[in-house]
């Protein structure tokens, strides 16, 4: 009876050491790294709908532009949340990555802004302007300044312009290009700069009331979940791009960008 009863005990301990594994193999963790605002604020609004499916949401925060994209190819996250599509494809294109569009979810329209001038009459013979020193950034920079009348490029320039590419500069300005992150916190040392959204938004800029020249909302820079190759069909990444393209992140940006800072695009 002895015998009996330590077989029964072990085979209940057995028992219920495989049915605790199995619960935590059920648990699937997906990892996505994002810049802070509002890609992190996003995602942190849908871990609980992701959790009901089954799926543990676990962000990391990333400050530069680089880094994400790094970890997502070597495999240290599932997937990343802070990047355009034209800078995704030059990323690759010069890294040698394999980093697709899983899903787009919003547009932040880039902007130049000032703490030394009102407008743009006010801009001086000479002024310096600061712009991001990513190719596509600062492509994307140079093409708002044209847009605003103040420089025109070379014929063909399109997103991967740079300074070398201006065919016309009347008031002879000089461009600083500096990475992205540190834009705003040069704000002041400069005459103007052009600051990406995610960056200007924690920095209580905002495009429609403070920017000088405002991208338009045709603008083709759509900020994307992006994944490596070959797993932008799994069921966890599909369940992620649903969830951020939900009512519930319209309801979020119309309550707390009411000024067209972010843009949805579903």
């Amino acid at each position: 009876m002895k015998k009996i009863g330590i077989v029964l005990i072990l085979s209940l301990f057995v028992v219920t050491s495989l049915f605790a594994a199995g619960s935590k193999e059920d648990v699937n963790t997906l990892t996505v790294g994002a810049t802070p605002e509002p890609h992190a604020a996003f995602l942190n609004l849908v871990v609980e709908d992701l959790a009901k499916e089954g799926i543990k949401l676990k962000v990391v925060e990333f400050t530069d532009y680089v880094t994400p994209n790094k970890a997502l190819e070597d495999g240290q996250i599932d997937a990343n949340f802070f990047q355009h599509i034209p800078y995704l494809e030059s990323f690759n294109i010069e890294q040698g990555y394999h980093l697709v569009n899983a899903g787009g979810i919003h547009i932040e329209p880039i902007a130049l802004y000032s703490k030394k001038i009102k407008s743009l009459s006010e801009l001086k013979n000479g002024s310096t302007i600061a712009i991001p020193n990513d190719p596509t950034n600062g492509g994307r920079a140079l093409l708002l300044l044209e847009s605003g009348n103040i420089i025109t490029l070379k014929e063909g320039a399109g997103i991967t312009a740079t300074p070398m590419d201006i065919a016309s500069n009347p008031k002879n300005l000089k461009f600083r290009e500096i990475e992205a992150a540190s834009l705003p916190r040069v704000l002041g040392d400069v005459d103007a700069a052009v600051i990406n959204g995610n960056y200007a938004i924690p920095a209580g800029l905002t495009a429609n009331r403070d920017g000088l020249i405002v991208e338009g909302a045709d603008s083709p820079y759509v900020n994307v979940v992006a994944v490596k190759e070959g797993s932008e069909n799994d069921p966890a990444i599909k369940a992620l791009v649903k969830a951020l393209q939900s009512k519930k992140i319209k309801d979020y940006v119309a309550q707390h960008y009411p000024n067209g800072e972010v843009v949805v695009v579903f």
